[in-house]
């Protein structure tokens, strides 16, 4: 089955044109859910046990309908929709311990996200040809760590030309090992030289490590050009979640980088599309997605600016079905608009549900940092 209508989807020139790209994103979810159906003996079950007939997706509206397959599904069952040997890469939700997500991503999946990146990070003018020095608060990859943040924060050291990468969490004869002190000497080594610096992981590490270097009266000036990204979110850190601003004025006041260098990144290993926030930090959700907020209790539709369920939805992948994956997020869909101009709504990520099953990507490094 050729699936015309998913390649169109994820050339969009305009990432954010969610009204000329709804045709395009209909028809190819409907692409994608009749291959998923006719490939994969699970969801084709879930499909029937629900009554619903993907032949018969054609408004926005039908998308409402289609069952969503929680999370938490996938980090006890294992779908696919071909065999593992068409998948080159097979990536799972967590770090080192807790209940995984195992997903995979074929060639013609891997090359749509390819797609996307370039027209995101260039809409977001992240790409660069000027080397840089990369400091990543995760993992350093090791062949047997398949978790998706591992693979996705090294990816990311290819946007511009790695110098040099420093990891917060370092693979020892022990195993993984978080070593905030490096890092520090890091960022000082970095200050004093022209290259500029990149982070990328988690906010509350970025967030621990630049407070105590505070507390210690360290105040650096990183070379122009260096960006703080940030991504994964709080997690089992949320009680020490800051505001946005006091984390940006931490920024400034340590590593001496202005807020309109601060970036932020929202996505899932079981959604593998990149939300990326504007210079008003709001996740505008891109064309090659759409975001439903279900009641807490019925989980029904609600409208724009009420809280509810997180529900994403995505054509991108074929090796596993991922169209419509319920999240254990709280967020709140906005249209009212946003000062950066954009028209695409935008996601505000409010906390997480109290389902203690659930241990994230985050899970095993706070156990670690913790010790």
């Amino acid at each position: 089955m050729k699936r015309r209508y998913v390649r169109k989807l994820f050339n969009t020139r305009k990432p954010y044109d969610l009204e000329k790209s709804e045709f395009f994103f209909v028809k190819a979810m409907r692409e994608n859910a009749i291959f998923h159906y006719t490939h994969c003996e699970d969801y084709k079950r879930i499909l029937d046990e629900a009554q619903f007939n993907p032949y018969q997706i054609d408004t926005m509206k039908d998308l409402e309908d289609l069952p969503f397959i929680p999370t938490l599904y996938f980090k006890h069952h294992e779908m696919f929709s071909m065999p593992l040997r068409k998948m080159p890469i097979k990536a799972t939700s967590s770090g080192t311990s807790g209940i995984r997500s195992k997903i995979g991503m074929d060639i013609s999946s891997l090359w749509r996200g390819f797609m996307m990146i370039i027209r995101l990070f260039k809409y977001h003018k992240l790409w660069s040809i000027r080397p840089v020095t990369y400091i990543i608060f995760g993992y350093e990859p090791q062949r047997h760590n398949q978790a998706g943040i591992a693979k996705t924060a090294y990816g990311f050291t290819y946007v511009a030309p790695a110098k040099k990468r420093y990891y917060a969490i370092r693979y020892t004869k022990d195993g993984y090992q978080v070593d905030l002190e490096s890092i520090k000497q890091a960022f000082i080594i970095a200050s004093k030289k022209k290259t500029p610096v990149r982070t990328i992981g988690f906010p509350a590490y970025t967030y621990f490590l630049l407070k105590d270097m505070k507390a210690e009266g360290i105040k650096l000036q990183l070379s122009k050009g260096s960006k703080i990204t940030v991504g994964g979110g709080w997690k089992q850190f949320y009680a020490e979640k800051v505001d946005k601003q006091d984390f940006y004025k931490l920024v400034k006041d340590v590593l001496g980088v202005d807020e309109k260098d601060c970036v932020e990144f929202f996505g899932a290993v079981e959604h593998p599309v990149l939300y990326t926030d504007c210079r008003y930090h709001h996740f505008h959700v891109p064309a090659y997605a759409r975001v439903i907020i279900r009641d807490v209790d019925t989980l029904k539709p609600v409208p724009h600016g009420q809280i509810g369920l997180v529900n994403l939805l995505t054509p991108m992948v074929d090796a596993t079905p991922l169209l419509s994956v319920m999240t254990d997020d709280l967020g709140i869909l906005h249209d009212e608009g946003c000062p950066c101009g954009e028209s695409s709504p935008w996601l505000e990520i409010i906390g997480r549900v109290g389902i203690k099953d659930i241990q994230t990507c985050a899970a095993g490094a706070e156990d670690m940092l913790k010790k």
